[in-house]
């Protein structure tokens, strides 16, 4: 069984990371979802919120689970098996750090980097960017799933 896991910070989840992990889903056996948490960086979301949300986003997805890590994701890698990590890229700027970080990861273990490019529709989307639209009262209704939406909108009108 190949087990693979998709990594990020989810914060919050979009559209583009799902169909990141729908295809991943369909190429691999087993598929982690693993969040990053990150102490020093100020998420919308708590960690809790981000796991509920991609276990929601993910939930008919069955060869699909969620997890946290902190540190190092190779050593998350090592501690649940993960043969290796799967990445979406956008463009070929992500293409150039993703290339970097995937070799890093090779150059510490055996666990292997798999790129899976966009889908078209997606090429643009960044957590970051959904998050700036929303604030400023913009539709990002395309973007992320509706339950996901309406968080949003509860978290940018207190």
């Amino acid at each position: 069984m190949t087990k693979v896991v998709c990594p990020g910070s989810f914060d919050p989840v979009t559209n583009g990371h799902l169909d990141i992990v729908e295809r991943a889903s369909r190429l691999f056996d087993e598929v982690v979802v693993a969040v990053l948490v990150n102490e020093s960086k100020a998420s919308m979301f708590t960690l809790e919120e981000r796991l509920d949300m991609l276990s929601r986003a993910t939930s008919d997805l069955a060869n699909v689970t969620v997890a946290s890590f902190r540190g190092l994701l190779v050593n998350f890698c090592i501690e649940n098996g993960v043969q290796a990590i799967v990445k979406g890229l956008r463009a070929v700027s992500d293409f150039d750090y993703e290339l970097q970080m995937a070799q890093m990861n090779g150059s510490l273990t055996e666990v292997d980097t798999v790129f899976i490019p966009t889908s078209p529709e997606y090429s643009f989307l960044a957590s970051s960017l959904v998050k700036e639209v929303a604030k400023g009262g913009g539709d990002v209704s395309r973007l992320v799933p509706d339950f996901v939406l309406d968080l949003m909108k509860e978290r940018f009108s207190a």
